[in-house]
């Protein structure tokens, strides 16, 4: 059984997914914009819904902090920059692989 971790990298706006303390995947992720940036720190998944509709993409997991997620987009130029309200955006391929990995409590990593 796999023991998954996910960080998020901030500075190169990455996502890596992590077995352990090995990175097994990376993914671009678009991150917080300048006035709401994307909180540092330590969280967990704490829900997932498919199809959540709006700017979400197709696939949405919640995280311990409230209002804030990893989700998919629906305008995918947005990967790679500082775009959102403070979640986590990934292209709407890439979060629906790492949905079918991650169970909900995954631990998540925010870091500069």
């Amino acid at each position: 059984m796999p023991n998954y971790r996910i960080i998020v990298d901030l500075s190169d706006r990455n996502l890596y997914l992590l077995d352990g303390n090995t990175v097994t995947r990376s993914f671009p992720v678009g991150i917080g914009k300048m006035v709401t940036k994307t909180p540092k720190g330590e969280y967990t998944i704490i829900n997932k819904q498919a199809n959540p509709g709006g700017p979400f993409g197709a696939f949405w997991m919640g995280l311990s902090k409230p209002h804030y997620g990893i989700h998919g987009t629906n305008d995918p130029s947005s990967i790679g920059r500082e775009v959102s309200h403070g979640c986590i955006r990934m292209y709407n391929e890439d979060v629906l692989q790492l949905s079918q990995l991650v169970p909900i409590h995954t631990r998540v990593t925010i870091r500069p």
